[in-house]
């Protein structure tokens, strides 16, 4: 925070009548002139303090981080942290009082299992994220339907060549089985049906890494959130469908979430003015986008808490 410093003038007069008139000048000119300035320094005194956890989603992780760094630089007096560990962890953890944020790809209720925790709990969805399937580049499929992925993601089908592709095992890499990620696309993509117990692809704890072992394994599989996607795995389209925004925000594209912000019904000042940072036109007019996110306002239809989507 930085003051108004303001020069002072010393002015020297052979009168003193005419240096005491130059002086009043001065003091109600430094009055009115001042006096926005003054106000927005009385504001930024009573300055924000405080220790914020936000732990959950990693698909959310990399939104919730950049906001939190831009947050910080406007209020020094607040330290935010923001941990990873999967949405089932970020809900568990903000129910139990232990963090200031559980960040989650799922509602709430979908995670604890005392339905008197919703109470101590509020939602905040900042944004949406679209989710797909994304393959190894030396994968020469670029295109599967929702059977399709069914049949690769419960053990059915096991070689490329079964989809179109070349004759080459397929990899599947799931997420583990607390994550907001893994919950979406298996109710996206798999629905009721259940994966077989002889099936146990390897599992992996955070979306980053998911990433970089799509990309260092041949013929491997997984999901990510559209603002994991780089150039160095490929994005498949879903029956012929483009992970593009437009197409999330008409649910051409059905694999998609909110992002959930969840806090202490309670929560603290430094929270809440964290929260109503997310839902400014700094981070949904600007961050969301540039961070491969999706404004709640964009979208054309909204979904529950049972997964039912209806047009707005």
């Amino acid at each position: 925070m930085q003051g108004n410093l303001m020069s002072r003038r010393n002015f020297v007069g052979a009168a003193a009548a005419t240096a005491a008139t130059v002086a009043a000048f001065s003091l109600a000119g430094c009055g009115s002139n001042g006096s926005s300035d003054a106000k927005e320094d009385k504001a930024e005194t009573k300055a924000l303090s405080g220790t914020i956890t936000a732990v959950g989603s990693t698909a959310l992780q990399p939104l919730c981080e950049a906001a939190a760094e831009q947050f910080m630089e406007k209020n020094s007096g607040v330290q935010i942290t923001v941990q990873g560990g999967g949405s089932g962890q970020g809900i568990t953890q903000i129910t139990q009082g232990a963090v200031q944020i559980g960040n989650s790809d799922v509602f709430a209720e979908a995670k604890v299992k005392d339905t008197a925790d919703l109470k101590k709990i509020a939602d905040n969805k900042v944004c949406i994220v679209g989710m797909g399937p994304i393959v190894n580049k030396d994968v020469t499929v670029d295109d599967l339907t929702i059977d399709q992925l069914k049949s690769i993601f419960t053990g059915e089908v096991t070689n490329w060549k079964e989809v179109g592709g070349a004759d080459a095992a397929i990899t599947v890499i799931n997420r583990a089985s607390g994550s907001g990620t893994r919950a979406t696309f298996e109710a996206a993509v798999l629905g009721d049906t259940k994966v077989p117990d002889t099936f146990k692809p390897q599992e992996q704890d955070s979306s980053g890494t998911a990433a970089k072992m799509v990309a260092s394994t041949p013929g491997a599989i997984s999901y990510l959130a559209f603002s994991y996607y780089d150039d160095t795995v490929k994005a498949l389209k879903v029956g012929g469908v483009e992970p593009k925004e437009a197409n999330v925000e008409d649910n051409s594209w059905t694999i998609w979430a909110y992002e959930h912000m969840y806090t202490a019904a309670d929560s603290d000042e430094a929270t809440k003015a964290f929260i109503e940072y997310m839902m400014s036109d700094d981070v949904q007019g600007e961050l969301v986008e540039a961070q491969g996110y999706i404004p709640v306002s964009g979208m054309k239809v909204e979904k529950d808490a049972s997964g039912k989507v209806t047009k707005k």
